[in-house]
């Protein structure tokens, strides 16, 4: 994929970032840092893209990415306004001051991994009252509460892993990809045939689908898949619509077609999915 390589700007005074990014500055497309990054939506919805998972984002959803992974928050709708608090930190300054001390192993481990994690249960609630923290924090106090945010993140099992160990191939030249993900994001709600994407991407059916799998990690249906997954996701807690209605909102044609993939990707049936959210 044409990765977009970021350089985050961390003020002189500061040795990481903590900022909250607003309408236009929360646009950002598929992109990668040498820092882990921590973020916590404030505001929008739309679809994450995080190594090689695919799932839709709302406000309060808060996500550990390590360094160097490829991620993408695109907003469901271009005209609303996307906002996240965000922690950008490199690994090597935490890894290199406490190198060698034995308390430091455990969070240590946790950094070195190339993980992406979305936060659940009391990890959910605290982390971003953190955040919140470290935005005012001044001095040293801001280097305790970064640490003190590695520690609860690694001492915690309340998260669920999103992508393990992806490893992003080199295709920053070609564009193919981007074109390709554009033209899913505008008709994933309609059916899409292998042949259609392929001549998008201008390629014979079986090149697209080696080419695909070598960049996502999945084949396009499962991308696919996962795109209208998140759409219905975003409607169950979103609107009040009838959960059958949703189904055909979300590109199927079939409810149980709907209902098996949904299982499959969130591990419960839409309507216990909908319940969380009353």
């Amino acid at each position: 994929m044409q990765t977009l390589l970021q350089k985050v700007h961390v003020d002189p005074q500061h040795s990481f970032a903590c900022r909250t990014y607003r309408t236009p500055e929360f646009e950002t497309s598929w992109h990668t840092h040498e820092e882990f990054e921590l973020i916590c939506i404030v505001e929008g919805t739309g679809t994450a893209m995080i190594g090689d998972y695919v799932g839709a984002y709302a406000p309060g959803d808060t996500f550990f990415i390590a360094g160097n992974l490829p991620h993408w928050f695109r907003k469901a709708d271009a005209k609303q306004v996307g906002a996240a608090k965000v922690l950008q930190c490199k690994p090597e300054i935490l890894l290199e001051a406490f190198d060698g001390f034995p308390e430091w192993k455990g969070m240590q481990q946790f950094l070195q991994k190339k993980d992406a994690i979305a936060l659940e249960g009391k990890l959910l609630q605290s982390i971003p009252i953190n955040l919140d923290k470290v935005t005012v924090a001044q001095g040293f106090q801001r280097m305790l509460l970064l640490l003190q945010t590695i520690l609860d993140l690694a001492t915690s099992k309340q998260y669920r892993v999103l992508s393990r160990d992806f490893n992003a191939t080199n295709e920053r030249t070609n564009p193919s990809i981007e074109k390709i993900i554009a033209y899913s994001f505008k008709h994933f709600l309609e059916p899409i045939s292998l042949s259609e994407i392929a001549a998008v991407a201008e390629m014979s059916v079986p090149g697209f689908c080696r080419f695909f799998k070598k960049n996502i990690k999945k084949t396009y249906f499962n991308f696919l898949q996962e795109l209208r997954i998140g759409h219905a996701c975003k409607l169950l807690n979103d609107t009040e619509k009838p959960i059958l209605e949703i189904c055909y909102d979300s590109g199927y044609n079939s409810w149980a077609h709907f209902s098996k993939q949904f299982k499959q990707i969130k591990g419960m049936a839409p309507s216990a999915y909908r319940k969380q959210f009353i």
